[in-house]
């Protein structure tokens, strides 16, 4: 299976793109994408990183797996294609967006592309799964390959905010270089988390703006 993946990324991740283990996961996915439905579409399991290249990282979210509902999963955490229903976790981050900035908002469609083309890098920590089946890809050791974007872009930049959202992703997140980055922790978005008050309030947002700016980087338009 060949990959999709920008040249600079390519690059940057070109011994881990050697490397035994991600040869064979290419191999076995090209397997489950014959004889399954999986998701996103092969060409978007790097959009996540063909939207923001390793020069432009700004901010980086870390989410588990794709949507495993049809026509949902474009590449991107928590994001899902125009014309789909926002899910709960995404409804929940726009609330708070909207809470932080003391805004009205509340988009019609739950694609981020356009934060990722500003330099939010949307990684989940598997890039594919099975349809109607959570976490199912999690055997194919992507968590190795997203855990090594994470340390090169913890390793050879300086002033990106790191947003770990819940259990997974703080665990995740635990070898990031603090004294270079900025790291923000809350409990996660979904229905479940949000409602026992681990999520709003967290104020990510307006923080990772005053971040940004503090170091002369543009600030993202959340909305």
């Amino acid at each position: 299976m060949k990959i999709n993946l920008s040249p600079e990324w390519q690059t940057v991740l070109a011994d881990e793109l050697e490397k035994p283990y991600f040869k064979d996961l290419l191999l076995s996915l090209e397997d489950e994408c014959s004889n399954h439905i999986c998701y996103p579409p092969i060409d978007l399991i790097f959009s996540a990183f063909n939207h923001c290249s390793f020069n432009d990282v700004k901010v980086v979210v870390i989410g588990q797996d794709p949507y495993h509902g049809e026509g949902e999963a474009n590449g991107l955490s928590f994001s899902v294609n125009d014309n789909v229903k926002i899910p709960p976790s995404l409804r929940n981050i726009f609330k708070e967006i909207n809470a932080d900035f003391d805004s009205i908002f509340m988009p019609t469609s739950g694609n981020l592309e356009k934060w990722a083309d500003q330099g939010v890098l949307l990684l989940n920590a598997s890039l594919t799964v099975r349809k109607d089946t959570a976490n199912s890809h999690k055997h194919l050791k992507w968590n190795l390959f997203t855990d090594a974007v994470i340390q090169a872009i913890s390793d050879k930049k300086e002033n990106v905010v790191f947003l770990l959202w819940g259990s997974f992703a703080q665990k995740k997140g635990q070898k990031i270089d603090r004294l270079k980055h900025y790291v923000l922790e809350s409990g996660h978005p979904s229905p479940m988390s949000a409602n026992q008050g681990k999520w709003f309030g967290n104020k990510h947002f307006s923080k990772t703006n005053e971040f940004l700016k503090s170091k002369g980087i543009k600030e993202i338009e959340w909305f």
